[in-house]
């Protein structure tokens, strides 16, 4: 809004032109959803706990998350604030790709948060894995048949190679639901330590700020080879927003945790990541950036399956990061060194903008 309202203004004053920056709106996107989340934070914390909604520890979990029981949950909705205000006041709002990011988080926002209040409040045990599966499809449906019908790009490209592409024509529509409920998903899943989940997130979000803005600026895109998608460097403000605001609720979330994300956080920032990969065509490179979050849902499909078909687990439990709790690695171990994998698989992605 600031944008809309206050550019125009730099016919009678030069010092509006910063509005029309990217970097300077993405910059204080970020910076804004930060300090929102120190101002909004301790508040949102104390009414969670005045309410009782704590988190439900499950018996078949590792026997020393009982004592986290009770730790106010739900606070993804932290987030989901934060990045709405933010976006709202730096993004340009007449650019249809922000309104689509918006509705894909609000979307899934809102089915995590049906099925947190199920759980952690009418203690009914959350929305059924279907009811749950088939809303986040129908969000991700509504988001590709978007996409396919306004003109969006139906090429696929593999990272580390120039030539290598594929055009998916109407079954890019399936394979952009995919990766949106794929990814909010795999995010959901690794969600089950202090800061795990949104440690990975914040580099993930970061190095799609990069993307966007690259892919975004006609001469850069050219320069690099990558594929020019008109008015996606304004994703660029909006994954700012994300930065901000997962950086001020890892302040809270940081072992130990004062409060839990919750499906409300982590099924919105998933779904939202997954949005921005597509945009800026770079899906098979979500898998990169996004390595500790798809290790973490193969974790749970690789125990599953085995265990129906063999009647043996490849784990000691899924998702992964149980399997090292129950080794004997302590909680901050686990999450500091996925962090790190985390930041060099965010590296390896980068440099692919040179090795094609």
């Amino acid at each position: 809004m600031l944008y809309y309202f206050l550019y125009p203004l730099a016919k009678y004053h030069a010092i509006f032109n910063v509005f029309q920056y990217i970097t300077f709106r993405t910059i204080y996107a970020a910076i804004t959803a930060l300090v929102l989340s120190f101002i909004i934070g301790p508040y949102l914390i104390d009414k969670l706990k005045s309410l009782n909604v704590g988190e439900v520890i499950r018996d078949c979990g590792p026997s020393n998350h009982q004592s986290k029981a009770g730790t106010p949950t739900m606070g993804g909705a932290l987030i989901l604030l934060v990045v709405i205000i933010s976006v709202l006041l730096w993004g340009n709002v007449t650019n249809e790709y922000v309104w689509l990011l918006l509705f894909v988080t609000l979307g899934m926002g809102a089915i995590g948060f049906v099925d947190d209040y199920d759980k952690v409040v009418r203690r009914r045990g959350g929305l059924r894995a279907r009811s749950k599966f088939a809303l986040q499809v129908l969000v991700a449906l509504a988001a590709a048949l978007f996409l396919y019908h306004n003109g969006a790009d139906t090429v696929v490209t593999l990272p580390f190679f120039k030539e290598a592409s594929m055009d998916l024509k109407v079954l890019y529509i399936p394979f952009a639901v995919c990766v949106i409920v794929g990814t909010s998903n795999a995010v959901n899943l690794t969600d089950g330590l202090d800061g795990l989940a949104i440690g990975p997130m914040i580099i993930s979000a970061a190095t799609f700020m990069l993307f966007a803005y690259l892919v975004g600026h006609v001469k850069i895109a050219n320069y690099l080879h990558v594929l020019y998608v008109p008015q996606a460097g304004e994703l660029t403000v909006f994954a700012g927003a994300m930065v901000g605001a997962s950086l001020g609720f890892l302040w809270y979330n940081t072992y130990p945790a004062q409060v839990f994300m919750g499906d409300v956080g982590s099924l919105s920032l998933g779904g939202a990541l997954g949005t921005i990969a597509l945009i800026t065509k770079n899906e098979f490179l979500l898998l990169i950036v996004g390595g500790i979050f798809v290790v973490e849902a193969l974790s749970v499909i690789f125990q599953v399956g085995s265990y129906k078909l063999t009647g043996k687990r490849v784990f000691a439990m899924a998702p992964l990061h149980h399997h090292f709790e129950l080794k004997g690695w302590a909680e901050p171990k686990i999450i500091v060194r996925f962090w790190i994998i985390s930041i060099i698989l965010a590296l390896v992605a980068i440099s692919t903008l040179k090795i094609r």
